[in-house]
C-alpha cells in the first residue's frame, strides 16, 4: 500500500530529473531545426559561391563554324550596334574617326582598377561590359567605374554561350546581370555584349535568334569592329597594331580587363590612345556614339530615331521628339526597363532629369531590384568570405587528422610493446579482494547474465548491486541468483552517479570496480583490472570495452568504433598522461581516490570523464589495461544510439567545462589542461563538428568540379583509416571481417554522429540541459565465451 502511494505521489510531483527531461524534450524540436537551417545555409552559400565561380551549373560549351544562312544579310554586313524598334532589328555603326573603347569580362581586382587609370589619365571614357558574378565579388570598383563616367554594359552573369541555352536561361542571366549592378552601382544598363560573339558579320543561325530575344526584351547588342586580340598576349605593338581600324573609320574596339594576364593590355592601352588621338580621333562610349551618328543625321525623322536608339530600344516616344536634348547634349532620362530585367525607376542614374549622354544607356535603380540588388552583394560577399576561410581551416583541420593518425600509430605500437613485454611489471601482484559495484535500473534482461560472469571471476571480489529504484524485479532477479559474496542494496530512484556513490560507502575494499548492469566480465577481467594498483601513483585503471552484440550492422559499426577508439586513442593517451575518460562498462578505482575527489558527480551527464579529469588534478595517474575486457550490449536501434551518444557528448562538454582551469593549472592537472584537453576538444569535439563540411566539400567537388580527383582524395583517405583500424584490430587480436564495413560506415554511421555532436554542441551553446536517459536492453550479451568474434 505503501508503495502505490509512493508512486502516485512521485506521478504528481515529477523529480527533478523527470522535469529536466520533460523541458530537454521540449527544447529539442527548436535545436534540430537550427542544426538544420546552419546545415542548409552552409549549402547554400557553397552553392552560390560555385555559381559565381561557374562550378555550378556551369556551361564551357562554345559553338564554332555555325551556318549563316537564315541572318539577314543587312545585319552581317551592318555596324556593330544592333538595336530594336517597333520590332525590326537594324545596325548601327561608329562615326568615322570614332572609337569606343570596350573592355570584357570584368570587373577584376588586378587589372580593372589599372585600367580606370589609364582612362582617366587620358581623359577618355570606355564601355565595360561586366561578368555579373564578377560585379557581385567587387561591388567597389563598379561603383567607381561608373562614377568615373564610364558606361557599362551585361556580359551575362556566369559567360556562357547563349546560343546554347534556354529562354529562361537567358532571361536568368541577364536579370541577375542587373541585380549585381542594381546593388554595386545603384543603376541598371540596356547595354549588352554575348560572350563569345565577336563581329556582327559573325551572327550564326544558332546566335541570331538569340539577338532577335535580347531585342525584343529591350536590350541593344553591340559586336566589335576591331578586336585587339589582346587575350593571346602577341606584344605591345601586335595590340596596338590590331586594334587600329582602316583609314579614317570609326570602330568598337575590344580589349580585355580581366580573364588572365593582362600586362600587356596596361602597356598597350597607353600607346594606343595616343596614338588614335594623334591621327585625330575621339574617344566616347556606345551610347556616345550613337549620339553623335543621331546628330549627324540631317532628317528630323531619322534624328529622332536614331536618338531614342540611344536612350535605349523601346524608349521613343510616340512622337519621336527628342531634338532638344539632341541639340543640348543630352537625352531624357527615364526609359522603360527593358521586359525581363529589374524595373528600374523611371528616372536617370544620376538623378535629375536628363543624363549624361555618355551614360544614356543606363538608368537609376530603385524599390525592390535596389534592394535585392544589395541583398546579393552582400550574400555574395558572405560567400566570398565564408568558403575560402572554411577550406583554409579545414585543410588545418584535414592536416591535424593526418597528424593525430601518424601520432596514433606510432605511440599505440610503443604502447603495445611496452605493456606486453614479458618483463613488464606494475609491480607486485595485487591478490586482495576488491569490490565490484554494479549500478542497475531495469535491468532486468542483463541482471542474471552480469551477476553470472561475475561469479566466474579468478580474483576474489564482493559484488555490490545498487538497485536505482527498479520497477522491473531487477533487484528481485539478482537476489534469486543465490551468489556468494552479493549484497544488494535499493535506493529511491536518484541516478547512476547516486548509485555508484552508495556502492563506494558500502565498499568494504580499498579498490573498487565500477562496471555497467548490462556489462559481461571475462573471468580473468578483475585480476586483468586492478593490476596497476601496484605502483602508488595510479589512481585509476580504464579496461578494455568490447561490444557484444556486433552480428548487426549497427552493432558492427560500434564494433568498429569501439576497437579503434580503446585501441589507439587510450594507448596514446595513456603514454601521454592525460586519459581523458575511464569507460562506464569497465573501470577500476582507489576508494581513497574517488571520495578524496567528492565521489561521482552530477554535475554533468558524464560522470565516468567528470570523475576522470578530476583524477588527474588531484594528482592521481591514470592508465589504459588492454587485456581487462568487457563485453557491453551496444544500442540495437539508430534512435537508442542517438540518444547514447548525444548524452556522451553533451556530457563530454559539461565536464570539459566543469574543469577548465585546469588549463593553467601546475603539475598533473596543468598537464591534461595544456595537453589532454586540447587534444580531446580539437578531436572530439572540433573536428567532428566540422567534419560534415569535409565530405560536403567532397561531394560538391564531385558533383561541380572533378569526380575522379575527388573521388581518389576520397578513397585515400579512407585507406589511411583502414590502415589505422586494421592495426587496431590487430593489437586487439580482432578478425579483420568485420572490416569490409569500415566505408560504408564512413558513408552512414559517422554522418549521424556528425549530427549528434552538432546537436550537442547547439544544446551547449543554448544552455539546455537533458536527464539520464534509460536504453533499451535485450540482454543477449551473455559470458564471453558464447559471443561470436
Amino acid at each position: 500500500m505503501t508503495r502505490n502511494t509512493s508512486a502516485r505521489r512521485r506521478r504528481a510531483a515529477p523529480s527533478r530529473f523527470e522535469r529536466a527531461g520533460r523541458r530537454a524534450a521540449a527544447l529539442q524540436r527548436p535545436r534540430v531545426v537550427l542544426a538544420l537551417v546552419l546545415v542548409l545555409g552552409l549549402v547554400s552559400v557553397m552553392l552560390l559561391d560555385g555559381y559565381l565561380r561557374a562550378e555550378v551549373l556551369g556551361d564551357r560549351r562554345v559553338r564554332t563554324d555555325a551556318a549563316y544562312d537564315k541572318v539577314p544579310q543587312r545585319i552581317l554586313d551592318g555596324g556593330p550596334i544592333l538595336t530594336s524598334a517597333n520590332g525590326s532589328l537594324r545596325t548601327q555603326s561608329v562615326p568615322k574617326k570614332t572609337i569606343v573603347l570596350t573592355f570584357d569580362d570584368g570587373p577584376d581586382a588586378t587589372y580593372t582598377e589599372k585600367v580606370l587609370k589609364i582612362l582617366a589619365d587620358n581623359d577618355v571614357d570606355g564601355t565595360f561590359f561586366l561578368v555579373g558574378s564578377m560585379i557581385a565579388r567587387h561591388p567597389g570598383i563598379v561603383k567607381d567605374m561608373v562614377a568615373q563616367g564610364n558606361e557599362v554594359g551585361l556580359h551575362t552573369f556566369t559567360h556562357v554561350d547563349l546560343s546554347y541555352q534556354s529562354d529562361a536561361r537567358v532571361k536568368r542571366e541577364l536579370t541577375q546581370t542587373q541585380l549585381a549592378l542594381a546593388g554595386a552601382a545603384g543603376i541598371t544598363t540596356k547595354l549588352v555584349r554575348a560572350p563569345y560573339s565577336s563581329e556582327a558579320s559573325a551572327i550564326d543561325n544558332y546566335s541570331w535568334p538569340v539577338y532577335k530575344k535580347l531585342g525584343a526584351m529591350g536590350y541593344t547588342s553591340v559586336f566589335v569592329d576591331t578586336d585587339s586580340d589582346d587575350w593571346k598576349k602577341p606584344g605591345v605593338s601586335k595590340i596596338v597594331q590590331w586594334a587600329t581600324p582602316k583609314k579614317t573609320k570609326g570602330a568598337s574596339v575590344l580589349f580585355h580587363d580581366a580573364g588572365g594576364n593582362r600586362d600587356q593590355t596596361l602597356k598597350a592601352l597607353p600607346k594606343y590612345i595616343k596614338k588614335m588621338k594623334a591621327k585625330g580621333y575621339t574617344f566616347t562610349t556606345v551610347s556616345g556614339a550613337m549620339a553623335k551618328s543621331a546628330a549627324q543625321n540631317g532628317s528630323a525623322r531619322n534624328g529622332s530615331a536614331q536618338e531614342s536608339g540611344a536612350q535605349g530600344p523601346g524608349t521613343q516616344d510616340a512622337g519621336g521628339q527628342a531634338g532638344g536634348a539632341q541639340r543640348s547634349g543630352q537625352v531624357p532620362g527615364g526609359a522603360a526597363a527593358p521586359q525581363g530585367t529589374p524595373p528600374s525607376s523611371g528616372t536617370n542614374a544620376s538623378g535629375g532629369g536628363a543624363q549624361n549622354v555618355e551614360q544614356a544607356a543606363h538608368s537609376k535603380a530603385t524599390g525592390t531590384t535596389l534592394y535585392e540588388g544589395k541583398a546579393l552583394i552582400a550574400a555574395v560577399a558572405i560567400a566570398e568570405w565564408t568558403v575560402p576561410t572554411l577550406a583554409v581551416f579545414l585543410a588545418v583541420v584535414g592536416v591535424a587528422v593526418m597528424a593525430r593518425f601518424a601520432m596514433m600509430l606510432v605511440l599505440a605500437r610503443r604502447h603495445y610493446r611496452q605493456r606486453n613485454k614479458r618483463r613488464f611489471s606494475w609491480g607486485p601482484p595485487v591478490t586482495r579482494p576488491v569490490s565490484v559495484i554494479v549500478p542497475a535500473y531495469n535491468e532486468k534482461e542483463c541482471i542474471a547474465n552480469t551477476l553470472n560472469s561475475l561469479a566466474q571471476s579468478t580474483h576474489p571480489i564482493e559484488i555490490i548491486v545498487v538497485d536505482d529504484g527498479s520497477t522491473d524485479g531487477t533487484k528481485e532477479i539478482a537476489e534469486s541468483l543465490g551468489l556468494p559474496n552479493v549484497r544488494v542494496i535499493r535506493q529511491e530512484n536518484a541516478g547512476k552517479p547516486a548509485a555508484l556513490n552508495n556502492g563506494v560507502r558500502n565498499a568494504s575494499h580499498d579498490i573498487v570496480v565500477m562496471m555497467d548492469g548490462d556489462t559481461v566480465f571475462e573471468p580473468d577481467t578483475v585480476r586483468q583490472l586492478v593490476q596497476p594498483f601496484a605502483a602508488s601513483e595510479i589512481g585509476a585503471v580504464a579496461g578494455n570495452a568490447k561490444v557484444g552484440n556486433r552480428n548487426t550492422v549497427i552493432g558492427a559499426w560500434q564494433h568498429i568504433e569501439y576497437v579503434m577508439g580503446f585501441n589507439l586513442d587510450r594507448r596514446m593517451y595513456d603514454l601521454l598522461r592525460c586519459m581523458p575518460t575511464i569507460p562506464g562498462a569497465i573501470g577500476a578505482f582507489r576508494r581513497q581516490a574517488v571520495l578524496e575527489v567528492g565521489g561521482m558527480s552530477e554535475d554533468t551527464l558524464a560522470e565516468d570523464t567528470d570523475i576522470t579529469v578530476a583524477m588527474h588534478r588531484a594528482g592521481w595517474r591514470v592508465v589504459y589495461q588492454e587485456h581487462a575486457r568487457a563485453w557491453t550490449e551496444a544500442p540495437a536501434s539508430l534512435k537508442q544510439l542517438w540518444s547514447q551518444r548525444y548524452r556522451w557528448s553533451y556530457g563530454t562538454m559539461q565536464a570539459l567545462w566543469k574543469h577548465r582551469k585546469s588549463l593553467v593549472d601546475k603539475g598533473p592537472s596543468g598537464r591534461f589542461g595544456r595537453v589532454g584537453m586540447p587534444l580531446v576538444v580539437l578531436f572530439q569535439i572540433v573536428t567532428p563538428v566540422f567534419a560534415p563540411l569535409i565530405d560536403l566539400f567532397t561531394v560538391y567537388s564531385m558533383i561541380f568540379v572533378d569526380f575522379k580527383a575527388s573521388l581518389l582524395a576520397w578513397l585515400a583517405v579512407l585507406g589511411i583509416q583502414l590502415v589505422c583500424a586494421a592495426y587496431a584490430f590487430r593489437l586487439d587480436g580482432e578478425r579483420y571481417r568485420y572490416l569490409w564495413m569500415l566505408p560504408l560506415q564512413q558513408i552512414a554511421y559517422r554522418q549521424m554522429m556528425y549530427l549528434v555532436l552538432i546537436h550537442s554542441s547547439i544544446t551547449a551553446l543554448t544552455g539546455g540541459r537533458l536527464r539520464w536517459q534509460k536504453l533499451k536492453r535485450t540482454g543477449e550479451v551473455g559470458t564471453p565465451t558464447g559471443v561470436g568474434r
